[in-house]
């Protein structure tokens, strides 16, 4: 299916220099005594690089044929990183880390996922944008620290290690957007009482 300048927003693939890329922003410029154009950040499907280009009313572009499949992710071990199919366990694939993507360091086992295809292959991995995880180590936080909105370090349930604020202590459930690995909210104080 063709599509036309005005018709890439967020989220469509479509196919670019013969490869598949996902839109990630769209603005429509007009500029004095010129032809409107459309401004895209999009990404590269296959290695993740993002470009930045301006398209005319006049190009089209082809709609990438992508299938989406249902995943469970089990584990990963030694940059690959495993899945299978909900309905048959026994039929497991692995992905690549550069495929998985930084997103998959807040992801715990057993989590259901949508993997991806283009031309038979798997490409990406749509991750939850937001993971609730324990916090397994932190130091405590100074009294009288929690008013100046600082941060401190801690390691997560899946081994990511992320900036927290300084009231978050260890066993705290947290929230955290897997997009840029930042802190979210505290879910749940631990029940140790730190």
């Amino acid at each position: 299916m063709s599509l036309s300048y005005n018709e890439l927003k967020p989220g469509i693939v479509f196919i670019y220099e013969g490869q598949p890329h996902q839109v990630v922003n769209a603005a429509f410029l007009r500029k004095q005594q010129r032809k409107p154009v459309m401004q895209l950040d999009f990404k590269n499907l296959l290695n993740g690089k993002v470009l930045q280009r301006n398209f005319h009313m006049n190009e089209s572009f082809e709609e990438a044929d992508m299938e989406v499949e249902n995943a469970k992710y089990l584990y990963n071990n030694r940059g690959e990183f495993w899945f299978c199919d909900p309905a048959n366990p026994s039929n497991r694939f692995s992905i690549p880390e550069n495929i998985a993507g930084a997103q998959a360091n807040f992801i715990k086992a057993n989590t259901e996922v949508q993997a991806q295809k283009f031309e038979g292959k798997i490409i990406s991995i749509n991750w939850p944008i937001k993971a609730e995880l324990v916090v397994k180590e932190t130091p405590p936080g100074e009294k009288g620290d929690t008013a100046t909105g600082g941060t401190k370090k801690a390691v997560l349930e899946t081994g990511a290690t992320i900036n927290v604020p300084l009231f978050v202590n260890n066993g705290d459930i947290i929230q955290v957007n897997t997009q840029d690995g930042a802190y979210s909210s505290r879910i749940e104080k631990s029940k140790e009482g730190f």
